[in-house]
């Protein structure tokens, strides 16, 4: 059902895209719960990621229902790689600073990162962890310290709370203050969104 195009409507999409954050990324790494990946969908909504990357290479994008993804696919763009150099690569020469989640001898806690600037994070398999191929390709990796006797988050929970350390970061150097869109690219977007 296409929904009525009213002032306020615009206006609250004009608000929203004026604060989609284009250089903060989560990239989705053969996840297959749809319950999950509903989740993380709907915390990219909340803290203003404009658009994630999957790779999928063992299984399938999951086939989301509009009751377990509460319609947040439709506000987050998503950009399907299967070339594991080339997804790395491309965020590499637009100047991301890209991080795994995973538990090694040399993970980081994630207060150690500093994600102010262009970001990705990796979110892997719920039981298999960062696919092999891309663990050569990105070295930097990252987990959130806990104080209890369970060694690890569901990967959608973890989702939030890397966001959510991003948006204080980004919340502090002012950078949800601005668009990160020139004002054409603004109004385009705003209408393709009048559309959805």
């Amino acid at each position: 059902m296409k929904r009525e195009r009213t002032a306020r409507r615009e206006e609250r999409i004009r608000n929203v895209l004026a604060r989609r954050q284009n250089d903060l990324s989560l990239v989705i790494d053969n996840v297959w719960d749809p319950h999950n990946v509903a989740a993380i969908l709907r915390s990219c909504d909340a803290f203003g990621v404009s658009g994630i990357h999957l790779y999928y290479t063992e299984n399938e994008w999951p086939e989301l229902t509009k009751k377990s993804s509460a319609s947040a696919q439709k506000w987050v763009d998503r950009t399907v790689h299967s070339d594991p150099a080339e997804m790395i690569g491309s965020l590499k020469a637009q100047g991301y600073q890209i991080v795994r989640t995973g538990f090694s001898e040399t993970a980081r806690p994630v207060m150690d990162y500093d994600f102010s600037g262009p970001s990705a994070i990796i979110l892997s398999n719920e039981h298999n962890g960062t696919s092999p191929e891309l663990v050569p390709l990105v070295e930097d990796e990252l987990y959130i310290p806990m104080q209890g006797m369970i060694q690890s988050f569901n990967v959608s929970v973890a989702a939030a709370l890397i966001l959510y350390h991003a948006f204080t970061q980004r919340h502090a150097a002012g950078r949800y203050n601005s668009p990160s869109w020139s004002e054409d690219e603004l109004e385009k977007r705003v209408q393709d969104w009048l559309q959805r």
